[in-house]
């Protein structure tokens, strides 16, 4: 039976100033609040409000439809300020029970290739605001963009989170197919989720395009395609940004009209839809894949050239995260949420020199020698405000103890939590024993009731007579033995 698991993406480019606009060393707010809303604002409407209507239409409509969405905590930031009816229509779709929300790193930045300290309290953070937001912990991940390669996935999988989507590319699958169950090579713990590229790009980037050759594309042929796939492969992932829906293929495409006839076209020929912890937990694994080299869903090489591919972009990279151990340890909130947005993969995104297929906002900028220069300005200030509460100085002495407390918390951490579940347990066993404690408490007061059978007397005497104390007696004392007499000697 095949099984189709639906993701979308809300992730939101933060905009930062033109360095011109603002006194470096002075002005330490970097970003463009009029762009920023304006562009949130238009995606809202345009996009994710009406998709997001259609989805759950789609939810309470349809029993067996399911959906997951993977958001970014600097997106949700950014549509609590500017557009808090997108995070009310989130909160509908959950409602309805028919959502799981993917955990990813907070910034949607390029943490897992720059430092895994600072990942791994990335994914956390993620984690608990999927928790404080929606109520639900996650226990799927997905990197930015799919990020991925063996050792990535053995770190997410030593999070605890038990899958992990990535791009199903073509050059590390060879022959093998897209459509099944995977484990990560070096921890088969983690069950890998690939996503079939074309079966997502023929909905995100070719649905309204007059010269490709299955235009115009209905809901029912759509269907036929996923049905005549061989019958072994069952699962089949498709994911797209939200934003395909009503900015990269307009409204006026039908595409929301295409989007909800899919679950009567899939329940007619016996494909079921399923959440990403359903097809973690119950399809079964065919084998590891491994992935030696960075994989991602971007452009056709699906690697990470998009965003390290020059050497503006590495230097970049380089020297955001030459500072990443100490603002890890910073407790100031405003260096904390410049960090998050400064590594937002789209600051990096806009300096690629790469020509691609896909149509590409480079947003405020002209050129990418333009984003370098506006983003090194602006990191060279963030730089300059971390080095005075944190001078580099203390990196070979007070920073290793800083992070050494720092890990060392986190062991006590853990451990504390190991104790107290230890506690758990048992405190449940004792409560077990309590319960059959006074089951037989219970028990015994009935037989009290029952009148006592009258014991044979000849039982009782002899009772009596055994619990009478035994009275003392004199001692007798023992006459000496006569030694026998000596025999007469008869000789003479």
């Amino acid at each position: 039976m095949k099984t189709i698991c639906l993701y979308f993406e809300i992730h939101q480019i933060i905009h930062l100033k033109r360095y011109r606009f603002f006194d470096i060393g002075r002005d330490h707010y970097y970003y463009d609040d009029y762009e920023n809303e304006r562009s949130i604002t238009e995606i809202a409407n345009k996009s994710y409000v009406p998709a997001l209507s259609a989805l759950i239409q789609m939810a309470k409509e349809n029993d067996d439809f399911k959906v997951a969405f993977s958001l970014s905590g600097v997106g949700l930031e950014q549509l609590e300020i500017y557009a808090p009816q997108v995070i009310d229509l989130l909160q509908e779709l959950n409602h309805t029970g028919k959502v799981e929300f993917l955990c990813e790193p907070y910034s949607h930045g390029l943490a897992s290739l720059g430092n895994e300290d600072c990942f791994e309290e990335e994914c956390m953070r993620m984690k608990a605001k999927i928790k404080e937001v929606f109520g639900k912990t996650p226990k799927v991940f997905r990197n930015s963009s799919l990020i991925y390669n063996d050792e990535i996935g053995a770190h997410v999988a030593s999070m605890g989170f038990k899958g992990m989507l990535t791009e199903g590319a073509k050059h590390i699958l060879g022959w093998k197919s897209p459509h099944f169950v995977y484990t990560n090579a070096l921890n088969q713990n983690l069950k890998l989720l690939l996503r079939d590229y074309k079966l997502s790009d023929d909905i995100s980037l070719r649905f309204n395009n007059a010269a490709w050759e299955e235009y115009p594309l209905f809901a029912d042929t759509y269907m036929d395609w996923i049905a005549a796939l061989p019958e072994e492969e069952e699962v089949i992932n498709i994911f797209m940004e939200l934003s395909a829906l009503g900015i990269f293929q307009p409204l006026s495409s039908n595409i929301l009209e295409f989007l909800k006839a899919l679950p009567a076209c899939a329940k007619a020929r016996g494909i079921t839809w399923a959440t990403p912890t359903e097809l973690c937990t119950k399809a079964k694994p065919v084998g590891p894949l491994n992935v030696a080299y960075n994989i991602s869903w971007v452009d056709e090489e699906r690697d990470t050239s998009c965003w390290l591919g020059n050497e503006m972009q590495r230097e970049a990279f380089r020297k955001l995260y030459s500072i990443a151990d100490r603002v890890r340890i910073c407790d100031d909130r405003r260096i904390k949420q410049d960090w998050d947005y400064l590594q937002a993969s789209n600051n990096f995104r806009f300096m690629t020199t790469k020509p691609t297929s896909v149509g590409m906002s480079r947003g405020i900028y002209e050129t990418p020698f333009e984003a370098f220069t506006n983003y090194m300005n602006i990191l060279g200030d963030f730089i300059s405000r971390v080095n005075r509460l944190y001078p580099p100085e203390i990196e070979n002495e007070e920073l290793n103890s800083l992070l050494t407390t720092i890990r060392n918390q986190g062991e006590e951490i853990e451990r504390k939590d190991k104790e107290i579940e230890k506690l758990r347990r048992m405190l449940n066993k004792f409560d077990v024993e309590d319960e059959e404690q006074k089951n037989d408490s219970t028990k015994k007061v009935a037989a009290k009731k029952e009148p006592a059978k009258k014991a044979p007397a000849k039982k009782t005497e002899e009772k009596k007579a055994a619990a009478k104390p035994i009275p003392k007696t004199t001692a007798v004392k023992k006459s000496p033995t006569k030694k026998p007499a000596a025999k007469k000697d008869t000789k003479k």
